[in-house]
């Protein structure tokens, strides 16, 4: 699949041409002997093979249009003889479930991905976004690291599942759902409140986690247990509009920018819980002597302050862990040079820990701004709030013993993730949900929603591999058992 310095498209053709071979080929073969054993090498090629053809099928959002990969999903498991359906809230934005039955002494287990992707600036690309470009090693192409990477490796899984015939105790469940870039009541909110018998479970993956990798090796490996809260803010100030050549001490602008600039500046205070402690408990443990100070002293009293600023400096992701962030994101005002306006709006991106006081906080802000001329409009609505997912389960052990198992020099960390993702309404449903990701770089992951995007294939492979472990030791009745064996 490697080439240097050579660009190659991937022939959509070639995907159902190979997908029977490959399914008897990696049943019949198998390592060491053991059908049971999947060939990971050709699963990871053929997971590959079916993100580009995901790629290639635009599923910008807006419009969406993620019935077309939904097509393209049920078209690879009818061949494999596995039942699934499409169901849509609204025409053209479907959600594909599929299931293999388990023997039901255990609640089901969920394999879920969004296929809804954001828009792009085609200019801005180096290859075409959509057209699923490998080269040097990299697959390049809108959704590749979100969230059709996660889609392609649990399909693949759930084949290898199917193929090999692993007796399960559990249902595994698969589901391609749609919007989740900015709608997701079509998709994972009309699933919980329409479909829930389809997709009710014990445990859940999804996306939101990474495997890091620094100096081309496994750093840690981050499951996403807990997320934070997206809640929205607008600052409004209001004045006496006229002739920009009088200045006008209530000017709109000068007393919003005045504002934002408070708000841009300030922090809220650091609060840990259970899955940021450990992170950075664990996170310390392998770190190298510097940053392992840093890490370890974050609850000093003589020197968390100091530490609190460093790592703002060096890492504002773990920065943004350790607190509800504000970000001023949007400024609008004004419609001439020469006028001033009567009004002018800031929006601020808050994304709240969860358990974060709300009310308190929009008291803190007014405190902060204190002008009478900004009026702070407090969130209303937004995504659900939800409890974070335990890291003494039997599937957050599962990812553990995967991660011992193929990256023996890292450790599972459990994350906080900083965005969001379909997992709160399923936690807030009390499942125990958590979020995966291939092996990237900080530089790859930095490219998501940005301009070529890529994952690399051997981080396909590798994912593909890490997912089916841990989804074994949770799922499978017997795990070192032969298919017909007694």
């Amino acid at each position: 699949m490697r080439s240097n310095f050579v660009c190659r498209v991937l022939d959509p053709a070639l995907v159902f041409a190979l997908a029977g071979a490959l399914s008897m080929v990696a049943a019949a073969s198998g390592s060491g002997g053991n059908p049971s054993t999947p060939n990971w090498e050709e699963a990871g090629d053929e997971a590959v093979r079916n993100l580009a053809g995901m790629i290639k099928i635009d599923t910008s959002n807006p419009p969406g249009n993620e019935t077309k990969v939904a097509e393209y999903i049920k078209a690879i498991l009818d061949k494999e003889g596995i039942e699934s359906e499409i169901l849509e809230l609204a025409a053209g934005r479907g959600n594909l479930v599929a299931r293999l039955r388990g023997n039901g002494t255990k609640r089901p287990l969920l394999l879920m991905g969004h296929t809804d992707v954001v828009g792009v600036e085609r200019d801005k690309w180096s290859v075409d976004p959509f057209g699923a470009v490998i080269r040097d090693g990299y697959l390049y192409g809108r959704g590749s690291l979100d969230n059709k990477d996660n889609v392609a490796v649990y399909l693949e899984v759930f084949l290898l599942l199917s193929r090999l015939g692993v007796t399960l105790d559990r249902d595994v469940i698969f589901l391609a759902q749609a919007g989740e870039e900015s709608d997701s009541h079509v998709g994972i909110g009309f699933m919980v409140a329409r479909h829930w018998d389809k997709i009710d479970c014990q445990f859940a993956l999804d996306e939101g986690g990474g495997i890091l990798l620094r100096d081309g090796r496994v750093y840690y490996v981050g499951v996403s247990t807990a997320e934070k809260v997206p809640r929205g803010i607008r600052l409004v100030a209001r004045g006496t509009s006229g002739h920009g050549s009088v200045p006008l001490a209530d000017n709109p602008i000068t007393h919003l920018a005045a504002a934002v600039a408070k708000v841009g500046t300030w922090q809220m205070p650091m609060r840990l819980n259970e899955t940021t402690r450990m992170f950075f408990e664990r996170l310390a443990a392998i770190s190298p002597p510097d940053e392992r100070d840093l890490y370890a002293n974050l609850e000093d009293p003589a020197r968390s302050a100091a530490v609190q600023e460093k790592i703002r400096a060096l890492h504002p992701r773990y920065d943004s862990m350790l607190r509800t962030s504000i970000s001023p994101t949007i400024i609008q005002g004004g419609f001439r040079s020469n006028v001033i306006p009567a009004q002018a709006e800031a929006r601020l991106d808050v994304r709240a820990l969860p358990g974060e006081d709300i009310d308190a906080m929009v008291a803190t802000l007014r405190r902060l701004i204190d002008d009478p001329a900004v009026e702070l409009a407090p969130p209303g609505g937004g995504r659900v709030v939800s409890r974070s997912s335990g890291v003494e389960t039997e599937m957050f052990r599962a990812l553990e013993s995967a991660q011992r198992k193929l990256f023996p020099d890292a450790a599972t960390l459990p994350m906080l993730l900083t965005g969001a993702t379909n997992m709160a309404p399923l936690r807030a449903r009390g499942v125990q949900a958590y979020g995966l990701g291939p092996p990237v770089s900080v530089e790859e992951s930095d490219r998501v929603h940005g301009n070529d995007e890529r994952v690399s294939v051997e981080a396909i492979r590798q994912f593909v591999r890490f997912v089916y472990e841990a989804v074994v030791a949770v799922a499978a009745s017997d795990k070192n058992r032969r298919p017909g064996q007694s």
